[in-house]
């Protein structure tokens, strides 16, 4: 065992090469000449500094604490990966960052050469990603359809994912040729009974990872103001016990599917719980923390992709 005073005098040494090095931005030889010890001498110094955890590292950028909030969700609901963006504190419902990420996240799937199969949702923060992406040339990829792209009237959605990413990749696309939710439950078997479903569903099968939004259920929410639930839809899902919902599918305060008859007429395909797949929800705003929450705690999902205001009030009420 080294003698106290020696190990002492190595502490001091090491804070000295290690304070050049880190603080003054010194290099090795620098240093070296500095404190008249060889380059190798130095490299023990600063190794050393660390070990000892004479070195401590702040980042200066605000992705710092976005990264200390992923790890704490990743740890607490054993997700794959979970990305946190700044929130944009002019308008803290804006989409924007967490989208640039969700394209950075498909982006990198979609870029590869061999063949893939992936899912998608819609929503406003999907479709925001979606034109973040960079045009490719990938035909062999197939883009699949988790939810339908029509309102009960008969209208498109804004926030199709399906037809515009494969614009953007050159992918084949398989769109749901369906509402989201059906008029009647026979209507539903009836519209689920088409061979196209049956692609849909086998394409899934071999799916690579699938990307969905999530919506709380509430008057005005998006999926009743866009004219995919009816007034009385929603009435009848919020005395069910509903607060969000996936690619339609409504869900309670702990992340199960609510008993209602809105739920047996909605057309998507069925959620799988658990995920057979990474499957990724992603969404932001003060509205989506308790949706999200849910859905953490229900195992809807392996994935998150949200920002920072979002990320604490998660951890905030869950503590």
């Amino acid at each position: 065992m080294e003698p106290r005073a020696i190990r002492d005098r190595k502490r001091d040494d090491a804070a000295r090469a290690a304070w050049l090095y880190f603080v003054r931005s010194r290099t090795q030889d620098e240093i070296a000449v500095q404190l008249d010890l060889s380059r190798q001498a130095v490299q023990r110094l600063i190794a050393f500094a660390v070990s000892e955890k004479l070195i401590k590292f702040r980042l200066e950028h605000p992705i710092s604490s976005c990264m200390e909030l992923a790890l704490q969700l990743t740890e607490r609901y054993g997700l794959e990966f979970c990305d946190v963006m700044p929130t944009d504190r002019a308008d803290p419902n804006d989409p924007g960052g967490v989208a640039s990420m969700v394209a950075s996240r498909m982006g990198r799937l979609l870029s590869t050469k061999a063949p893939i199969i992936l899912c998608v949702g819609t929503g406003r923060t999907m479709r925001a990603a979606v034109e973040e992406i960079e045009t490719l040339d990938r035909p062999q990829h197939k883009i699949v359809s988790l939810v339908g792209a029509m309102s009960l009237g008969g209208l498109a959605s804004p926030y199709d994912v399906v037809m515009r990413l494969g614009d953007k990749t050159g992918a084949q696309r398989f769109p749901m040729p369906a509402p989201v939710v059906a008029t009647t439950e026979e209507d539903r078997k009836a519209i689920q009974s088409q061979h196209a479903f049956e692609v849909l569903r086998e394409l899934r099968k071999g799916a690579r990872a699938s990307f969905v939004g999530i919506s709380e259920i509430a008057w005005g929410a998006p999926i009743h103001r866009d004219g995919f639930l009816t007034d009385t839809d929603i009435a009848a899902l919020l005395e069910a016990g509903a607060i969000g919902e996936v690619t339609g599918w409504s869900f309670d305060d702990k992340g199960q599917l609510v008993d209602s008859p809105v739920n047996r007429r909605v057309a998507s395909l069925e959620l799988e719980i658990p995920p057979g797949r990474t499957t990724v929800i992603t969404g932001s705003g003060a509205q989506k923390v308790r949706p999200l929450r849910a859905a953490l705690a229900g195992g809807l999902c392996t994935a998150l992709i949200i920002d920072e205001a979002t990320a604490v009030a998660i951890l905030d009420e869950q503590d």
